[in-house]
């Protein structure tokens, strides 16, 4: 996801904090979003313990809850079907917000990237990347015709006047 200092971090399902403090430690702001209260005090002690508390939060909250607007990169290890009770808040999020997946994918919306560990890596080996897209499908009048974009995901095709554009 390329994260920056500037980067405001979610991790969805934030387990023992390891997500969020290696994305506090390279200077973002980040949160974790756990609903196990027993793992959001040991993320707590954990941040306290590496150094990075005061940029480094977790709350207990349900995920399917949580307002997730602020973020500029979501990371998640989620099984499949939760990701894809996710997909539809995900794709409402603003454009450019970046979106990392430890293995598991979100079906027909194909990951704008993925990655292999390599290495010695024997499981949980693959990132895979969304950048959430613009909204663009619609019909609009320009001078040189009707312009008409379908969209699938960070897919697009239309016509110009009647001519196929992709």
């Amino acid at each position: 996801a390329k994260l920056t200092p500037k980067d405001f971090h979610m991790d969805l399902g934030s387990g023992d904090g390891i997500t969020v403090i290696s994305a506090a430690k390279r200077g973002a702001t980040s949160m974790g979003i756990e609903y196990e209260p027993p793992m959001v005090e040991l993320s707590k002690k954990n941040a306290q313990a590496a150094g990075v508390a005061d940029k480094a939060t977790f709350v207990k909250a349900d995920l399917f809850e949580t307002d997730l607007s602020k973020a500029d990169v979501i990371t998640m290890f989620l099984l499949p079907s939760i990701n894809m009770r996710l997909r539809p808040t995900l794709l409402d999020l603003k454009p450019g917000t970046r979106i990392v997946s430890n293995t598991f994918d979100m079906e027909d919306w194909e990951a704008d990237e993925s990655q292999n560990a390599g290495g010695d890596c024997t499981s949980w080996c693959t990132a895979l990347l969304w950048i959430v897209p613009a909204k663009v499908q619609g019909s609009w009048q320009t001078p040189q015709g009707e312009l008409v974009l379908t969209q699938r995901f960070q897919m697009v095709t239309g016509t110009l006047g009647g001519s196929q554009i992709s």
